[in-house]
């Protein structure tokens, strides 16, 4: 019969790391916002779309090589994968030991910008080809939201 500690320490080494679990969502954040659907991220990273569930989810840890191939195909520094990382994983205060090397940046609270119907406006707006339609509907969003 296992002890107790053993039952723990296998559903601990089983857990993704917090931290991954942070960087995997920021590549499906990236992707959902290019509109890249995973089977699509996975061939020009020559993978399959499984693997890359695994990294968004967290359960397999993105090496080094892998994070940068990731950065060059979505198309961001490999800083954005930490970007808005909790300060009990290190974020926020955690650039602090580093001072000079890095600017401040405020951190979102909120899962508002996480939200796939946040990404398909946007995505939405973005795909408005004529500035000025696209001004008008951003002007009228804008004019329905109430005014604090």
């Amino acid at each position: 019969m296992p002890s107790e500690d053993v039952v723990e320490r296998t559903e601990k080494e089983h857990r993704p790391s917090p931290i991954d679990v942070h960087v995997g969502s920021r590549v499906r954040l990236r992707r959902t916002l290019l509109g890249m659907s995973q089977e699509k991220l996975g061939e020009a990273l020559g993978l399959t779309f499984q693997q890359v569930q695994k990294y968004e989810r967290g359960a397999n840890r993105i090496g080094a090589s892998r994070l940068f191939d990731i950065s060059r195909v979505l198309d961001v520094p490999i800083g954005f994968f930490f970007d808005d990382m909790p300060p009990e994983m290190g974020g926020n205060q955690g650039n602090r030991r580093f001072g000079g090397f890095q600017e401040q940046q405020e951190g979102f609270e909120d899962d508002t910008l996480h939200r796939r119907e946040t990404l398909e406006l946007v995505r939405a707006y973005y795909r408005i080809t004529d500035a000025a339609v696209r001004k008008r509907v951003f002007e009228l969003i804008k004019s329905l939201t109430p005014t604090d």
